[in-house]
């Protein structure tokens, strides 16, 4: 066996790790103890009846409650959490208490819609942290979600103690008050479920907008930068730009316009939503955008082409597209983005086919962003 697999085995047989690990085999043999008919089949029928069987059941279960605790302490005091062991003690600990609920409707005495209820809280957040954790994101599991697995294990043990003794009917329900108690822990222990979920939920969202936020303000940081790096080459060149913009409506020329100094290199820009302004303005043929639309490389060519012609520019960019969140085409999805790059040094304008991911911000921003690229690759040719 080599050195790292001696490693890594050392590292999952750590005495915590072995504990969280006796409690997963110890659930079936508890889960045997309240269901099967083992007094029975050992000929202790007439010492052990249905109470006592659920007292037997209910002090293992205990037992095995218990050594959550003991692994946790052990985990921490001998320096030895493991990755191991941060993946099977909350799976052992949810094993536990789903087995005892399931083990209690199979018993009827307890109904399935509070189980489904804690089940279908672990199901979402499993899938919440498994999001997060694809993003390199850990949401720490708040004090919502550690009284609620307190209170579920001591309303699992007060429903243990009540096996075979339900009451039989409404009068006798309020007349029993470990049977009172009982319910009023799973309700406290139910509550406790949900705001526990809300809490994970509201910790998701508030990393995906914080992801948002980040990536936004990455995308506004590189476009600055770009585009302080294109203003200084065409200064650099003497060359002067132009733009012609629909779905963007405008975000390039602010963006170039933006900067101080702008004025020595940028000429204006035209922003032509409409059919009839790309006509007029551009130069587009109308009839091609009644037949094709505007969301092709032949309209972003003539856009490029047209502007360049409006000014004493020595390059132009267009662009147009769909920025959502509707208006998709056949072939054409929400990002797609047709790009004209036209210059002075060049009859025939250069087209490119792009697709973005994300909204209708993030889409228009990554468009700008493209087009200033391009505009930097078209003054090196100069």
């Amino acid at each position: 066996m080599s050195q790292e697999k001696r490693n890594i085995e050392d590292r999952i047989k750590t005495p915590a790790n072995i504990i969280t690990i006796c409690r997963v085999c110890l659930i079936p043999v508890f889960v045997a103890a309240l269901l099967s008919p083992w007094p029975l089949l050992f000929g202790l029928d007439n010492f052990i009846g249905n109470h006592e069987k659920a007292i037997i059941a209910t002090v293992l279960f205990v037992l095995i409650s218990l050594t959550d605790f003991v692994d946790g302490y052990l985990a921490r005091s001998r320096n030895e959490v493991t990755t191991f062991g941060k993946f099977m003690d909350p799976l052992a600990d949810k094993m536990l208490v789903i087995a005892a609920l399931l083990a209690l409707i199979e018993l009827n005495v307890l109904p399935s819609w509070p189980v489904i209820i804690i089940i279908a809280r672990e199901f979402i957040v499993s899938g919440i942290r498994m999001l997060a954790a694809s993003k390199g994101t850990v949401i720490a599991a708040s004090w919502y979600g550690k009284f609620k697995m307190t209170f579920q294990i001591l309303a699992i043990i007060l429903f243990l103690l009540k096996e075979g003794m339900s009451p039989a009917t409404t009068q006798e329900i309020w007349l029993d008050p470990l049977y009172v108690v009982a319910w009023a822990v799973m309700i406290i222990a139910l509550v406790l479920t949900i705001i526990s979920m809300l809490d994970y939920i509201n910790g998701f969202v508030k990393m995906l907008k914080s992801e948002t936020s980040a990536e936004e303000q990455f995308i506004e940081d590189e476009i600055s930068k770009q585009t302080n790096m294109l203003l200084e080459q065409l200064k650099k060149k003497n060359l002067k730009v132009i733009t012609a913009e629909s779905l963007t409506g405008g975000l390039i020329s602010a963006a170039l316009t933006s900067i101080a100094g702008s004025s020595e290199v940028v000429v204006g820009g035209v922003s032509s939503y409409a059919y009839e302004l790309k006509r007029d303005a551009l130069n587009v043929d109308y009839e091609s955008l009644l037949k094709n639309g505007a969301v092709n490389a032949e309209t972003a060519e003539q856009m490029a082409k047209g502007a360049l012609k409006l000014s004493i520019a020595n390059i132009s960019v267009s662009v147009t597209g769909i920025a959502g969140p509707g208006g998709e085409e056949p072939g054409k999805p929400v990002g797609t983005v047709f790009m004209g790059i036209a210059t002075d040094k060049c009859d025939t304008p250069k087209t490119f086919e792009l697709h973005f991911d994300g909204n209708r911000n993030e889409v228009r921003e990554q468009t700008v962003l493209e087009a200033i690229k391009h505009l930097q690759n078209a003054v090196n040719v100069y």
